[in-house]
This record gives structure tokens, C-alpha cells and sequence, in this order.
């Protein structure tokens, strides 16, 4: 019961910060490995997706209920997600992680730095007219973030938050409610995998499902309340710590 109540705390904790702007994985991941060292890699993030999904599920659900997204845009990007995301599963023994991490690195801080640059990016929402040149880059958005979800995963609400941005002229609020909607295929296309291979403990999942729920609901009203220009302060924030981390994970 001690354990299950420590993994809710994170799981809460986990949706509030998913919701508002992505990285829930970097509170959640690090406490079932934490709680249960016992059980394999593979049970450990299976129980985590199906977490992180209903809190996904949650999240865009909030957010749809305020802002209005161009579907023709996000539905393709969301399908394109789906499939790659399973390649990227597929092409986990082909690419090693510690090929991936300074890649993810670099990028990062590319992101990072352009944000900080473009002092007003993200904060109006002036979105472009989807053509067929946007719905051509959505799919290339939603197909390359899926692979790279299934592939090695941190960081994907975020880098699909500045896309969204960055392409598309959305706002940071807009931005992580398109990219909770991309992110909730990519969580389900693991599930398909988890579920069927018998990798997820639905005494610990479902549990920590409500919680990050009731997470996801907190941070998404926040975001909402606080609106984009406190969204991107977050952003920068967990981009920071999610460059930390992975160079931790590289040096040591």
C-alpha cells in the first residue's frame, strides 16, 4: 500500500506537468523504477503508458473544451503518429540509445535557444491557413515525432509542442492541446504492444491512471487560467531539465 501510494503521489504530479506542457514521463518513468526494481524494463513502461494515457485522454479533453484546433491538421498528424510509432518501437534494437541521446541534446538546446530568441513565439495565436503544404508538414510532424516516441521517447510533448508552434503559428496553449491529441495516438500504439504482451500491472496502472487524471485536469486548468505566455515559461523550464537529464544519463 506504501508503494502504491508513493506511485499515485508521482502519477498526480506526473499529469499535472503532462497537461500543461509535456514530460510526465521524467516524474513518472523515474518512480516506477524507483518503487519496483524488481520487474522488467518493459512491464515498467507499460505500466507507465497506460498511465500516462488516461491522463492524455483527460488533458486533451479539457482543453478542447476551450480552444478550437483545425482538425484537418491535427487527425492526419495524430494517424501519422500512430503508425510510426510502431516502426519506432520495431527499430528500438537497430539504434542504439547512446547513438540517440546526444542527437536529442543538440536538439533540445537548438529549441531551447530559439524560444528565448523569439521573444514573442508562442505567445499570439495567429494560426496560418492549412493547405496542402501544411497538412504535408503535419503528417511529417506526426509520422517523425511517433517514430521517435516509439523509438526513445523524452522529450515528445515538447518537441510536438514547438513544432505546432513553430509550423503553424500556433500559441503555446493551442500548441499543447494539438500535441496532447498527436501524443494520446502515440500512447495508444504502445498499448497495443504492452497490453497483449502481458507488460503492464493493472494494480499499480489503473490506480495511478486515476491520479494522473485528476493531475491532468489541475495542470490543464492552470495552463488554461495562466494562458500561453505562462505556458512557455514552463516549456523552457522542462526543456532545461530534460537537457539536464540526459546529459547526466550520458556522463554517468
Amino acid at each position: 500500500m506504501l508503494t502504491l501510494a508513493f506511485l499515485c503521489l508521482f502519477a498526480y504530479l506526473a499529469g499535472l506537468i503532462d497537461a500543461a506542457v509535456g514530460g510526465g514521463g521524467l516524474i513518472q518513468i523515474p518512480a516506477l523504477f524507483s518503487a519496483l526494481p524488481q520487474q522488467s524494463v518493459a512491464t515498467l513502461f507499460g505500466t507507465n503508458k497506460m498511465s500516462s494515457a488516461f491522463g492524455t485522454l483527460s488533458a486533451a479533453r479539457s482543453y478542447l473544451r476551450r480552444v478550437r484546433l483545425p482538425w484537418n491538421l491535427v487527425l492526419p498528424a495524430a494517424a501519422a503518429a500512430f503508425v510510426m510509432s510502431f516502426a519506432g518501437a520495431a527499430a528500438v534494437s537497430l539504434i542504439p540509445r547512446e547513438v540517440m541521446r546526444p542527437l536529442v541534446v543538440v536538439l533540445l538546446i537548438a529549441m531551447a535557444a530559439y524560444t528565448l530568441h523569439k521573444k514573442d513565439l508562442g505567445k499570439l495565436h495567429k494560426p496560418v491557413a492549412i493547405g496542402r503544404r501544411e497538412m504535408l508538414v503535419g503528417l511529417a510532424i506526426g509520422g517523425g515525432i511517433g517514430f521517435y516516441d516509439g523509438l526513445f521517447g523524452p522529450g515528445t510533448g515538447s518537441f510536438l509542442m514547438f513544432l505546432f508552434v513553430r509550423f503553424f503559428a500556433f500559441d503555446f496553449l493551442h500548441a499543447s492541446a494539438a500535441a496532447k491529441v498527436v501524443n494520446l495516438a502515440t500512447n495508444v500504439a504502445a498499448l497495443c504492444f504492452f497490453v497483449p504482451s502481458g507488460n503492464v500491472l493493472f494494480g499499480f496502472a489503473l490506480p495511478m491512471a486515476a491520479c494522473n487524471v485528476a493531475g491532468a485536469l489541475t495542470g490543464s486548468w492552470i495552463a488554461m487560467r495562466k494562458g500561453a505566455g505562462f505556458v512557455r515559461m514552463l516549456f523552457l523550464v522542462l526543456v532545461t531539465v530534460l537537457i539536464c537529464k540526459l546529459v547526466w544519463d550520458m556522463l554517468y
